[in-house]
């Protein structure tokens, strides 16, 4: 079987496509083939080592794949051959097999293809954790989600629209604009031109109760001026690449909470508080009330140009490999 390795930290173009033997799973596992494969802003920073999880060399990077189950270790029960699964790891999906833990494998949900299922896992539980079980949003609260066209971005847009907020949203690139608005978007901005005013403008001056931040560096010290009295930052990660430092006087001033989000690491220490997580997005899923995007498909020799679209922000939603 075929599968896109990283044998040195120099980023997407040093990738590689190998042949490698397929895997045997073992207690607890099952073998997927692999049809569809999300590309994530981990994946990316971990080909160049920047990422906080450093997997040794080589490896196959990769976070959610779709597929088909291929075969089932031996105290494996609940699952067939044959069955249609996503199945979520911290690297190794980008491969036409993986070894996958029974435990954490999910039916695709009803209505979802290959791609929309491996699209699902990690953004909406990351922006699930953000607004649930982290700091909940209430109903009629202003939500400011930064980098809503990106996958946990839109994925949070979509969901603070179910539970009751209004949702600002901002944008690097106005062609992005509609689909922003059709996930829930009440406002739209493009940061590019600052945001400040534009937030407190159409708050009344009263400023953003609660703002998502996948994007970090001036987007958050701009965040820190456009905030309401005991409202709160959601940290989600840092794609603008510089992680900023808060100073704490404005904290004071504003009464207002910075708040660390991760949902993989929130799932690992609490996995019936996870599983209870992804159980409540399924049966949203299952009710057609949430519905990934995907922008980009490309083939799985395509990895590194995959990876490439994502950086640079031309993906809406997400990009997936299709095998």
């Amino acid at each position: 079987m075929k599968a896109v390795v990283c044998r040195v930290l120099e980023g997407p173009d040093a990738l590689v496509i190998e042949e490698r033997p397929s895997p045997v799973p073992g207690p607890g596992q099952v073998l997927v083939r692999v049809r569809a494969a999300s590309v994530n802003f981990p994946d990316y920073l971990m080909t160049k080592g920047l990422y906080q999880l450093k997997p040794d060399l080589p490896f196959t990077p990769g976070m959610e794949a779709a597929g088909d189950i291929l075969a089932l270790g031996p105290d494996v029960t609940g699952w067939a051959v044959g069955d249609r699964v996503v199945a979520t790891m911290r690297f190794g999906a980008f491969a036409e097999e993986v070894l996958a833990s029974a435990e954490g494998l999910m039916a695709i949900p009803p209505g979802f293809d290959y791609a929309t299922g491996c699209a699902f896992p990690a953004a909406y539980s990351t922006a699930w954790v953000a607004l649930r079980r982290r700091d909940y949003v209430k109903p009629g609260e202003t939500l400011l989600v930064h980098g809503a066209a990106g996958g946990v971005g839109l994925a949070a847009v979509e969901l603070g629209k179910l539970f009751g907020a209004r949702v600002i949203a901002t944008i690097g690139d106005d062609a992005k604009a509609d689909v922003v608005r059709r996930y829930g978007a009440d406002v739209v901005i493009n940061y590019r031109n600052g945001f400040r005013e534009a937030v407190l403008e159409t708050t009344g001056g009263r400023g953003a109760d609660v703002i998502y931040d996948p994007v970090g560096g001036d987007v958050f010290d701009e965040s820190t001026r456009c905030i309401a009295w005991g409202g709160r930052i959601l940290i989600i990660g840092f794609a603008g690449g510089r992680i900023a430092d808060l100073k704490t006087n404005m904290a004071l001033i504003k009464g207002f909470s910075v708040v660390g989000v991760r949902a993989g690491e929130f799932a690992r220490r609490d996995p019936p508080a996870g599983r209870e997580n992804m159980e409540a997005l399924l049966r949203l899923c299952a009710e057609g009330r949430i519905n990934p995007h995907v922008s980009h498909r490309l083939p799985l020799d395509k990895a590194a140009d995959a990876m490439k679209v994502l950086a640079t922000r031309q993906v809406i939603g997400k990009c997936v490999l299709e095998l």
